[in-house]
């Protein structure tokens, strides 16, 4: 039996690029997508992270669960302390959207570029990537740069702005020894961040997937 993975999403943009990361590295998984978008307006609206926002994630990790998903990946950025919450409550994986892509990075170098579309994104990973340095044994340098106006230019359906400003910002944090394009609505654009930066490019579908992989044993 096909293992059932739970996606849950608090944006529209993720959907596609993870689809495409399992048809390519995963196909035989079933996939379930549960998309709350009021959560991205809200978390930005309120400018952090509230405790009935966390609630809120804790119900959506309930659902799944209670639906028979073998695990759950979600793949909003910006809410890593009530993913946290949820894992600890599940009897099942759960995966923050950038943690198997963090995991890569630590072992490319000390000097890592993070790069995200969505601002409230940017200290929220600056903190889980510190925090997995640190669980590691590891001294970090992390420089952020945020791609301004390049969500803005996908939800109008203009993916080449999109992937222009991305390899922009790319290219402004090219003296690190990898670059992570920190939302999976990125990851199109990892080929034009590649040649701006010269540096190695991950985006987090395609390593969220294959940590998927391992820890169910496929």
């Amino acid at each position: 039996m096909n293992p059932r993975i739970f996606l849950i999403h608090a944006t529209a943009l993720s959907i596609a690029p993870i689809a495409a990361a399992f048809a390519r590295v995963w196909p035989e998984a079933e996939l379930v997508n549960l998309l709350e978008d009021s959560l991205s307006r809200d978390r930005r609206r309120d400018g952090r992270l509230t405790e009935a926002m966390t609630g809120r994630f804790l119900a959506l990790a309930r659902y799944a669960e209670h639906s028979g998903a073998d695990a759950i990946l979600f793949t909003c950025s910006a809410f890593g302390t009530a993913i946290e919450a949820c894992k600890a409550q599940a009897a099942i994986p759960i995966l923050k959207p950038n943690e198997a892509m963090l995991e890569e990075a630590l072992a490319l170098g000390p000097n890592i570029g993070v790069i995200a579309s969505f601002q409230p994104t940017l200290p929220a990973l600056e903190a889980e990537l510190l925090d997995a340095a640190r669980a590691a044994g590891k001294a970090i340098r992390v420089r952020s740069a945020l791609a301004e106006g390049a969500m803005e230019a996908l939800q109008a359906g203009d993916a080449i702005a999109h992937d222009r400003i991305i390899a922009a910002a790319a290219r402004s944090i090219s003296a690190c020894d990898v670059v992570c394009l920190a939302q999976f609505s990125m990851s199109r654009a990892a080929e034009a961040a590649t040649a701006a930066s010269g540096r190695p490019v991950l985006t987090t579908p395609e390593s969220a997937v294959a940590k998927l992989l391992r820890l169910l044993g496929h």
